[in-house]
């Protein structure tokens, strides 16, 4: 079975393979303690100009949602909701007018 350090999965860039977005680097892990097992990697939300008005919520992707390690990506499988400030949140906001 292959290692990683968490070091290491800080440096890879983790895709949904359900809708092909990018979300971003792997910031924190979850750990359960008492079994010693990793629960979920954290990964930080995107800024609003450049952090001046604050971002959303992070992502916090369960362990089980992980499709494949691999160099220098993760893919995962998780179904996410758009925030409502996303890159195309004014499209659909336009639309149900």
């Amino acid at each position: 079975m292959p290692c990683c350090r968490i070091v290491e999965l800080r440096m890879k860039e983790v895709i949904n393979l359900c809708d092909g977005a990018r979300l971003g680097y792997i910031g924190d892990v979850e750990v359960d303690l008492e079994c010693g097992r990793v629960c979920a990697i954290v990964v930080p939300a995107p800024c609003f100009f450049f952090g001046l008005f604050g971002h959303g919520e992070d992502y916090v992707i369960p362990w089980e949602a992980i499709d494949k390690i691999g160099d220098d990506i993760v893919l995962v499988r998780w179904e996410t909701r758009p925030h409502p400030r996303s890159r195309h949140g004014w499209r659909e906001r336009w639309h149900e007018k």
